[in-house]
């Protein structure tokens, strides 16, 4: 069966040329210029993915991604948000917010599919929960069948992507992940695909993880390697 993808865009040459692009891969899709037309579309087509622009006549497309990841009956719609804004401050709150992908304007619309593509089969494809629901490293504690982070007790709100790229970290703690191995194996990106994501993703991590961040080491012209040890 067809993923459906729903573009939410305002300016009518953008969702049409959208539309046709993914409707020749074979997607089912449907068109929105508006939150209200949104939201309404959500309801009645149900669809897998979201293409939400950020300016709408009638509100931000933050909001309705953050409507859309709160409420129980669409939190797994995956969201791409399309913008023009380019700002690292507006890709923050998006991915703060659960958004699934950033893309700024103007935009290839190859790159575009490749990625919609790419998080419509990573959602496919997620592995299935070990037997074992908890994970304890140091201060840091995973509860997987729940995706809850725990830092020294204390519950941290993290995203589906976040919990995703920390528990992957984690699994391999003490090998050096470079970005696009990361890009492929959490994102499913493929390497024609160019993003600065996870170094907006590992910053975030930091920053949630508070001391725990410092078992996110750096390699410089290489990646990211999870600490071995606590210690």
């Amino acid at each position: 069966m067809a993923s459906r993808i729903l573009i939410i865009e305002d300016e009518p040459d953008i969702r049409k040329t959208i539309d046709y692009n993914l409707s020749k891969e074979s997607f089912e899709v449907f068109q929105a210029a508006s939150i209200a037309e949104g939201e309404q579309a959500i309801q009645q087509h149900k669809p897998d993915l979201v293409i939400l622009d950020l300016m709408l006549p009638d509100g931000s497309g933050l909001t309705l991604c953050r409507d859309i990841k709160s409420d129980p009956a669409t939190k797994n719609t995956l969201v791409i948000l399309l913008t023009a804004k380019a700002d690292e401050l507006d890709r923050v709150i998006g991915f703060e917010l659960g958004a699934d992908d950033y893309v700024t304007k103007p935009f290839s619309v190859r790159e575009l599919i490749l990625r919609a593509k790419a998080i419509l089969k990573r959602r496919v494809s997620e592995e299935p929960q070990p037997a074992d629901p908890s994970y304890t490293f140091g201060a840091l504690t995973l509860n997987l069948e729940a995706h809850q982070v725990f830092i020294n007790n204390l519950e941290v709100g993290f995203t589906a992507l976040e919990f995703r790229l920390l528990k992957h970290l984690i699994d391999r703690k003490g090998r050096v992940q470079s970005r696009d191995q990361l890009l492929e194996e959490v994102w499913g990106y493929s390497a024609e695909v160019t993003t600065r994501t996870v170094d907006t993703h590992i910053k975030r991590l930091r920053e949630k993880l508070g001391s725990a961040g410092e078992y996110i080491q750096t390699i410089r012209g290489v990646g990211y390697r999870f600490s071995k040890t606590p210690e």
